[in-house]
């Protein structure tokens, strides 16, 4: 009986408080915060790790690194000018989009360990996103319009439009689109037209927008898009081939008149032999004469 009334009394005890045994637990477990603004990061834990527990906070950002932000219960360098701690809880001043991550709260202590994780998403209105649209396309080609927004948090949706109306992220669900072939992704901002066609020129602008503050936009950009121009390529294929005609009769005709030699074949320089200088008498004075010559 007396046992029943001891088990009895703890699991009253558990019910009530919630807290088991080297527990660690967190009442903020998602955190909102605007940029440059401050906020609290709470954990606490059951006295099972006893009063000389050790406490440290980590931060885990969105790339995957890892830091401490409060080690052996004291702020590391890093965080000492903005981070202050109150009992086992974080407070956090001036919170920077640099701070969007996962922060875990561990405490070991009497040979236990245990946890508690608080997601921390700092609220950045988008920018005017930046905006790729190509001027002119041929039809029949993959073409692609891109648009992104690095500034806002969290990651801002993407919308996109042509001539100023909306086009449904699935155009196959929506009556007026089930002939397009385009494929729209919002969380890239990536506008694909695997074949595009001639209906798709127009003008076209993205959209960005999150919960932090009003959507933006890019410029309107025009996309023309142009059947291949068969005529052309054709005309331009015998104007060369009438540049390499001429060229080849003027070729031959320099070689025929002797201007050009054929390769391999060069004229031959004459051979020109030096005769010593000889004595011979002149027949008018009867005096004798030096000459030199020269034998071709």
């Amino acid at each position: 009986m007396f046992v029943t009334l001891v088990v009895s009394v703890a699991l009253f005890i558990f019910t009530s408080t919630g807290v088991s045994g080297f527990d660690v637990t967190t009442s903020t477990p998602d955190v909102r915060v605007k940029e440059n603004e401050g906020t609290d990061l709470k954990c606490s834990y059951s006295p099972d790790f006893g009063a000389s527990a050790r406490l440290e906070w980590k931060f885990h950002d969105i790339k995957g690194s890892q830091t401490y932000v409060v080690f052996d219960g004291t702020p590391t360098t890093s965080y000492a000018g903005r981070v202050t701690m109150y009992e086992s809880n974080l407070r956090m001043s001036k919170i920077t989009r640099q701070d969007n991550g996962l922060y875990s709260c561990e405490v070991s202590g009497n040979g236990k360990f245990g946890e508690a994780t608080v997601k921390v998403t700092v609220l950045v209105a988008p920018s005017p996103p930046a905006c790729k649209v190509p001027s002119t396309v041929t039809t029949g080609t993959y073409v692609l319009l891109s648009c992104n927004d690095p500034d806002g948090s969290p990651p801002p949706t993407y919308s996109w439009y042509k001539d100023g109306v909306l086009l449904p992220s699935d155009p196959s669900k929506v009556s007026g689109f089930k002939n397009a072939t385009y494929k729209l992704n919002p969380q890239n901002g990536n506008l694909e037209f695997p074949s595009v066609a001639k209906g798709d020129s127009g003008q076209y602008y993205c959209s960005a927008v999150n919960d932090a503050g009003p959507a933006q936009s890019c410029k309107p950009m025009q996309m023309e898009v142009r059947d291949l121009n068969i005529a052309g390529i054709v005309i331009g294929v015998i104007l060369l081939l009438l540049l390499l005609a001429v060229l080849g009769f003027v070729i031959w005709y320099l070689c025929k008149k002797g201007y050009i030699s054929p390769r391999g074949q060069s004229k031959s320089k004459p051979n020109v032999v030096y005769q010593p200088p000889t004595l011979h008498r002149d027949l008018d004075d009867g005096e004798f004469k030096q000459k030199s010559s020269f034998v071709v």
